[in-house]
């Protein structure tokens, strides 16, 4: 194998928006993207298309530098870029000069044959978070993962690579925050100091370019805002998407789909979604309905709508060869499928059996099989759950000899599965015309926020699995993905009731709340665990309903800033070394203001790490001093769930459905803190994209710790509230602070404590 370093610049050339630096062996090119946003492309192909699958930004023009005899700077407003000429090296520095991230003065960019990695300095106190969804601690470092879009069924707390490939990080080191995104869609590679003795951590790929963003922002939020400016945000979800959700694989019949939905309603257990999984379909033919156990899709899904539910059904990229079926006869006449290099369509078996596979790196594909979906929406199908699409051929690596076009797998696999995503998501968005589909992926790359929620595969019902999960949650947040889910209770085996109930109610404060189960497994469904754990379980159920305002306005932040629903303490307590010990690191803010403590189903007491300020249990309104641990109990029935100081938190009714109007209050609860605080509240339809055009409800709801007062701003937008009533609900005051109750209107409303 052969090892070429990149060598010394032989020549700087300035351009409208970038700058070039000729080597001997390479070309790279610096561009800004934003004061706080530099990219560095270094490549042996410079005439080859630049494009990227994630990024929806366009650089700055009119990029500055200065040079020295040895050194190039191109400073910013925040931001100082040096780069060594000799040999070519490229470290980062804030504009006071302190180093924030460095290329390895030996070995900085090289390659080994194809294979192309960047070798960079490693602080004595580094530590790193980030790549979404990935085994093992909150902190990265000393640890080594790859990306490779696999199908990880049976994966366990330690199984890398998984579903989805995120390569972004950031790093953290002398109270100073960097980040950085390797947009490669290639088989890629991040170490953290695991295998270099601490000198150097290193990321790279099999093949393309050293092709990196720099992030230079102080403080993880601001890191995560400017990244998703750069890759988009999602965008409002359909409300009754954040609902309970109840899927098996699978629901068998139609029968037992209605019996299902009728079952929650008749145990007054709030739900809104229930999906159908593979058994669907005609012998697993995408866009097909199986006519013995689904003879009437419509008269299902009409009955389903009149009980207010929604129905989700899943789809997979794998086309059935067999002559007759109308995606295969098309796909192949047109030349659809991936092919091997000869131009035989490539061949692998998944559900249906032996499959070819959409070429999705092509807008006219993309058109056909987003078209292609009135066979599920015409019925009324809503929610699209795009799985199998790492791509899956039983588990199996596609060989490298297969092309999607003129791209081969090695260089595509990675965004295969948003790109499916993309065009399912296209093509239900032009059929439903003003109506908001709910996306579902399994496999994903950077990016696919804009598109699509995300759920953590197949997982197992112990309760490792449920904590590493919530990990994965987190960590899923701070690349991107807001909305992101977990199969409650553990895909595969059999949880306990006692794991059940504690998933369960951990699933309250989960983005997505699926539970899930696959065949051959007990039954899952909440009636099936006996009259009192069904009673505990609908009480938590019917907790997520009453939070609904709060976890809509928090969805709302993230289709503006970025910032995720689950939060890892890292994102707001960056510098507190307690919040990545391992004994706290699952710990998680929910929105703005809760703070949740998951806990074993086999613990009943649980110790718990509340960083610093003011802390009160949720539901008792117990306080706790912020800045230590705390050994609080934790039964089966109340989850550790604390609000911090000066917490907001806007909350309805009990309802069945999010088609339910309910009381028409809405309840403002407000805990007592020395600080004062603001929470933006949002509502709109939930359902069209009118919200784009303004017709949307926004307050501004402030909390005045000194003068005890609450201000809710004029409202924003031309959305008439549901609520006709605000009933201000204060904890932590004292018993002289009583709950007082107001009109509820667009104007200017102020209380007093």
């Amino acid at each position: 194998m052969q090892t070429q370093l990149l060598g010394n610049a032989k020549q700087v050339t300035q351009h409208n928006d970038h700058i070039t630096i000729q080597t001997a062996e390479a070309t790279a090119k610096i561009w800004l993207y934003a004061p706080a946003i530099i990219r560095v492309n270094i490549t042996k192909t410079p005439d080859k298309a630049d494009t990227s699958f994630a990024v929806i930004q366009q650089p700055e023009t009119g990029i500055n530098f200065t040079e020295a005899e040895n050194e190039l700077t191109v400073t910013t407003d925040q931001l100082i870029l040096k780069v060594n000429k000799t040999p070519l090296r490229f470290s980062f520095y804030t504009l006071d000069g302190k180093p924030l991230s460095e290329d390895d003065a030996r070995f900085g960019v090289n390659w080994q044959n194809e294979r192309v990695i960047n070798y960079r300095k490693l602080y004595v106190d580094e530590k790193f978070i980030g790549l979404g969804e990935k085994t093992g601690a909150l902190n990265r470092r000393g640890t080594h993962y790859v990306n490779w879009n696999t199908d990880a069924s049976k994966h366990t707390i330690y199984t890398d690579p998984l579903y989805k490939t995120f390569p972004f990080f950031i790093g953290l080191h002398s109270r100073l925050t960097y980040g950085l995104f390797f947009d490669n869609t290639h088989k890629s590679y991040f170490d953290f100091g695991a295998t270099t003795d601490d000198e150097m951590s290193w990321f790279g790929a099999d093949g393309g370019d050293m092709n990196y963003y720099f992030f230079g922002a102080q403080g993880v939020a601001e890191i995560i805002k400017d990244y998703t400016w750069l890759t988009g945000r999602m965008e409002m979800p359909p409300l009754w998407s954040i609902g309970y959700q109840q899927c098996r694989y699978s629901y068998m019949s139609a029968d037992e789909v209605l019996g299902i939905a009728q079952k929650l309603r008749e145990h007054n257990i709030p739900a809104d979604v229930i999906y159908c999984d593979i058994d669907y379909m005609d012998n697993y033919k995408i866009f097909t309905w199986n006519d013995e156990a689904f003879p009437d899709p419509k008269g299902m899904i009409d009955q389903l709508k009149a009980l207010d539910f929604r129905t989700v059904c899943i789809v997979d990229p794998g086309i059935k060869v067999e002559d007759g079926y109308k995606q295969y006869d098309e796909g192949v006449a047109k030349n659809y499928f991936a092919t091997y290099i000869n131009g035989d369509n490539y061949v692998a078996s998944v559900w249906p059996g032996r499959c070819h596979f959409p070429n999705f790196f092509d807008d006219k594909v993309k058109e056909w099989w987003g078209a292609a979906f009135t066979a599920l929406t015409e019925p009324g199908v809503e929610g699209f759950w795009n799985d199998m699409n790492e791509p899956a051929a039983w588990g199996q690596n596609i060989p490298y000899l297969v092309k999607f076009g003129d791209r081969y797998m090695a260089e595509v696999r990675n965004a295969y599965g948003m790109e499916m995503t993309k065009a399912t998501y296209n093509g239900t968005r032009k059929i439903l015309g003003n109506k908001r589909p709910f996306m579902l992926t399994r496999a994903a790359y950077c990016g696919t926020q804009r598109f699509s929620a995300v759920w953590t595969g197949d997982n197992t019902a112990t309760d490792e699995h449920m904590l590493y999960g919530q990990r994965l949650v987190n960590s899923l947040g701070l690349v991107g993905m807001s909305f992101t889910g977990v199969d409650i209770g553990g895909y595969t085996g059999n949880p306990t009731p006692e794991l059940m109930l504690r998933w369960n109610s951990l699933g309250v404060y989960i983005p997505m709340y699926r539970n899930h189960a696959e065949i051959g497994t007990a039954m899952r469904e909440p009636w099936e665990w006996g009259e009192e754990n069904m009673a505990i379980i609908r009480k938590d159920i019917e907790l997520r309903y009453q939070l609904l305002p709060y976890i809509y306005s928090g969805f709302y932040e993230s289709s503006q800033n970025g910032l995720p629903l689950s939060r890892t303490l890292a994102i707001d307590y960056t510098l507190d070394e307690n919040v990545f010990d391992v004994r706290y690191q699952n710990q998680f803010l929910f929105g703005n203001s809760m703070l949740v403590a998951p806990v074993e189903s086999t613990r009943l007491t649980a110790e718990v790490y509340l960083p610093e300020g003011e802390w009160y249990r949720f539901g008792d309104d117990k306080a706790y001093e912020g800045g230590m641990a705390h050994s609080v109990p934790a039964p089966l029935n109340n989850l550790p769930v604390f609000v911090k100081g000066g917490g907001i938190i806007p909350m309805q009714s009990v309802i069945q459905s999010t088609n339910e109007a309910g009381d028409g209050i809405l309840y403002l609860h407000i805990w007592k803190g020395t600080e004062d605080s603001t929470f933006i509240y949002y509502e709109d339809d939930g359902v069209t994209y009118d919200n784009e055009r303004g017709i949307l409800h926004k307050r501004d709801i402030g909390y005045q710790a000194e003068k005890n007062k609450v201000t809710v701003a004029v409202a924003d937008g031309t959305y008439t509230s549901k609520f006709n009533t605000l009933k201000l609900i204060p904890h932590g005051f004292g018993k002289t602070v009583k709950t007082q109750e107001v009109p509820y209107h667009s104007g200017i409303i102020e209380i007093n404590l």
